[in-house]
């Protein structure tokens, strides 16, 4: 065999195209950074550190991975470009060396009831084809095992206009897999009528015990009461069958109600739209305490909750139906398709095991496929969202992942780790934004940003290696080694929260004494039943404030000041101050700049262009009226009090001339939190899901609630802050409260009175106290994986 030989020794010149080896970021202005500029190599793990606010995501999501976006975007097409979301270029003035971008982000799966984990990730549509060509009886295509598809049957006459005009018969079916008694939710909604009205009164009298329905209400009382339909002056009971079908089911119907043209329809179908429809995080207290008492959701009882037709359901291979693999754990499907050997759907087995191989890997064997996407997890939405990624053959991509350690155990986070260096072995540019040290420690740069947060942030205090940093004078390097001792001596409790029995998700019938007046905390690898414990079994009654990181409802007019009510004793001082309405001093209502209509900024629509949003010219984005802005309170304006952090108005409010008791002490609650750095003014659109948990817990501590369930405090914290919160636990414990936290840091374990361990493993291996008692008897028994990684974590 003969092979050219290359003759010479001198090394080939490098090529111009291995230049390009790093990613440069020149001047980011946006949001809090102060032109910040860094090089970040390719081909490397690089870890974004620094505390909450500090200015991470704003330089790694909001700068390079949305402009790589942005620059992807525009190779389209105008006319496709049309149909996706357009995004304004970065405050930045240059980013050189960007790949293409693929953004895992924390944010929550869509919580539209059909939308399931086997939908999210195309695992269904795999099953779906092999049910329809391996499944007995065969039932027809795809689509007839789909739960979001209904079956459909037509016929009639259509006229095909092609050179003689000609009508012909035609039938159309489509056979669906949606159960027709729920429509493919799983769940059926029973309304209480006696929650709806006082049936020994009439309409007149005031029969109804809707919120907001008023006996003079115009549009929605006056309507049953004028229809002509029903007798205003009789009690409800004594309607007739069909005054009562009326009354309840009528379809909309034209009426005239004192000369106005109204739409009547059946209080049922017309509740439906107004409250039911709508999610219930975004409905005022009064009205979503209204909606629970008055509407009771319970399992179809045609489909037993699997969403599908009783064909769909009647198919089976190797006595299997598509319902049953879709309830399975993940782990166990993985294993029963590994069985299936048919050599005509061989491709499809291949990718449906990698698919369900993926889910196991990346430790999330504990789901089943029908498992609805909105009760996700922020972690669990981001692992779900990375299984696609892990065998793809692209490479030389820059992946940009958000804290992809949350919501893991100890023992989890080395399986994540491994999973990062897998994709920058395969040649890609890995960007993380973390807090933990055990991902910080496998970084083959880290970049550091601070010092402090907010406005006292968005700058680099340093750049290099993981040793770099531990040597480093920042806040992240002194805090790198800080570790949580044992305490001394715990609390003794004052009483206990007793569980008998629980058998939620997969608990396994668990007889557990949570004890009150104390810190406990419940732990467990990722799917080992925590939540489900805690916020499935502990009856949410009278004094239980359960503080989760789900979204906070609002649009971009919705800050803290807002949310906390903050704003309400603001505008009352400011009012009181100058001898005018309170009405003024809200951006929503009278004060408005009628210009921008109290947002600030005027956006202009540039179709597949990026819209732009400009500074409102009349008030220059403060967005109240100019004469609004002329009245002060402690020498500041509506608008400057609002641009200040929670620190400055906390001291503003506390004394002098704004002395406001009110506004202080909610201040006070944020600022205990940790969320000192926030302006009151900031768009709650902005906030990460650990600063969403822990301003709804600086909303709740002003209630008189005596036992507090959070769940996962610590997500979003840094090093630093985990201290803070430790305090602010041990305060709220010491004022009489009780606290039970879901959580897998280990500085909360060693600071808690009592532990519960849930496992030994996830899914079905879980669901099983391993565990109770104080985290020194778990360290000294080490009998569970909690146990020795808290025991490594203490250094006994």
């Amino acid at each position: 065999m003969n092979m050219a030989t290359r003759t010479g020794t001198q090394a080939p010149a490098p090529h111009d195209a291995d230049s390009h080896d790093l990613i440069r970021v020149h001047g980011a202005r946006e949001n809090n950074l102060k032109d910040v500029s860094v090089e970040i190599p390719k081909r490397r793990l690089t870890v974004f550190t620094g505390v909450s606010g500090s200015g991470k995501s704003s330089l790694v999501f909001d700068t390079i991975a949305a402009e790589s976006q942005r620059l992807i975007n525009e190779t389209y097409s105008a006319f496709v470009q049309g149909f996706m979301p357009t995004l304004a270029r970065p405050e930045v003035d240059v980013l050189d060396g960007l790949t293409t971008a693929i953004a895992v982000d924390q944010q929550r799966m869509g919580a539209d009831p059909r939308s399931t984990v086997g939908t999210a990730t195309d695992a269904n549509a795999m099953l779906r084809i092999l049910f329809s060509r391996l499944g007995a009886p065969h039932i027809g295509p795809p689509s007839a095992y789909a739960f979001n598809v209904p079956s459909v049957r037509a016929s009639g006459a259509i006229t095909v206009e092609r050179g003689a005009k000609k009508t012909v018969k035609a039938t159309f079916n489509r056979t669906g897999g949606m159960c027709t008694r729920c429509e493919g939710r799983g769940t059926v909604s029973d309304i209480d009528l006696t929650q709806l009205y006082d049936d020994s009164k009439s309409i007149a009298e005031g029969a109804f015990t809707i919120p907001g329905w008023k006996s003079d209400s115009f549009w929605t009382v006056q309507v049953y009461a004028e229809s002509g339909f029903l007798d205003p002056n009789k009690p409800i009971a004594r309607f007739t069958r069909k005054e009562m079908q009326d009354f309840l089911y009528r379809e909309p119907t034209k009426v005239k109600v004192n000369g106005v043209n109204l739409t009547y329809e059946g209080l049922i179908p017309k509740l439906q739209k107004s409250m039911l429809s709508k999610d219930k995080e975004a409905m005022q207290p009064h009205i979503r305490a209204f909606v629970e008492r008055a509407v009771t959701f319970t399992t179809c009882p045609e489909c037993d909750g699997t969403r599908l037709s009783e064909g769909a359901r009647s198919s089976k291979i190797e006595k299997i139906s598509i319902a049953d693999a879709c309830a399975m754990q993940i782990s166990d499907l993985a294993e029963w398709v590994r069985g299936l050997g048919d050599p005509s759907v061989a491709p499809l087995l291949e990718a449906l095991r990698q698919t369900l191989d993926s889910f196991v890997e990346i430790g999330l064997g504990y789901l089943s496929l029908d498992r609805p996407a909105g009760t996700l997890s922020g972690g669990e939405a981001q692992r779900v969202k990375m299984i696609r990624h892990l065998g793809s053959s692209l490479t030389d991509v820059t992946y940009v992942f958000d804290e992809p350690t949350t919501g893991l155990h100890p023992h989890d986070i080395q399986r994540m780790n491994n999973l990062l260096l897998r994709l920058r072995d395969k040649g890609n540019t890995v960007l993380v934004v973390e807090h933990k040290p055990e991902m910080i420690a496998i970084a083959d740069h880290v970049v550091d940003l601070g010092p402090g947060a907010g406005q006292a942030g968005g700058t680099v205090c340093f750049e290099g290696t993981v040793e770099g940093l531990r040597t480093g004078d920042t806040v992240t390097g002194r805090h790198f080694d800080d570790r949580a001792s044992l305490k001394d001596a715990v609390r003794t409790p004052t009483g206990a929260l007793e569980i008998r029995g629980a058998t939620t998700h997969n608990l396994q019938g668990v007889d557990v004494d949570i004890p009150l007046g104390v810190l406990a905390v419940v732990t467990g690898v990722a799917g080992s039943g925590k939540s489900s414990l805690v916020h499935g079994s502990i009856p949410a009654g009278e004094g239980v404030v359960s503080v989760d990181q789900g979204a906070i409802r609002g649009s971009r007019r919705s800050n803290p000041a807002t949310y906390t009510g903050l704003l309400d004793p603001i505008r009352k001082a400011f009012a009181k101050a100058n001898g005018v309405k309170p009405a003024l001093f809200s951006a929503n209502s009278e004060g408005a700049c009628p210009t921008c209509n109290g947002v600030g900024v005027v956006y202009t629509d540039l179709a597949m262009m990026a819209g732009v949003a400009t500074p409102c010219e009349e008030c220059e984005g403060k967005r109240y009226q100019a004469s609004v802005l002329e009245y002060h309170l402690g020498g500041r304006d509506i608008s400057e009090v609002l641009a200040m952090s929670v620190t400055e108005a906390e001291e503003f409010f506390g004394a002098g001339e704004a002395h406001t008791p009110a506004a202080h002490r909610i201040l006070g609650r944020l600022a205990d939190v940790g969320l000192g750095y926030i302006s009151l003014g900031q768009p709650l659109t902005t906030l990460s899901g650990g600063e969403r948990q822990r301003l709804k817990l600086a909303t709740h501590m002003a209630e008189k609630g005596g036992i507090y369930v959070l769940d996962e405090p610590t997500a979003g914290l840094h090093l630093a802050d985990v201290e803070q919160l430790l305090g602010l636990l041990d305060r709220l414990v010491d004022s009489g409260k009780s606290v039970i936290v879901v959580e897998h840091h280990q500085a909360v374990m060693a600071h808690a009175d009592w532990i519960i361990d849930l496992g030994p493993g996830a899914g079905h291996d879980g669901g099983r106290i391993v565990f109770e008692g104080t985290p020194a008897d778990l360290v000294a028994a080490r009998s569970t994986l909690t146990g020795e990684h808290l025991c490594a974590y203490v250094g006994d």
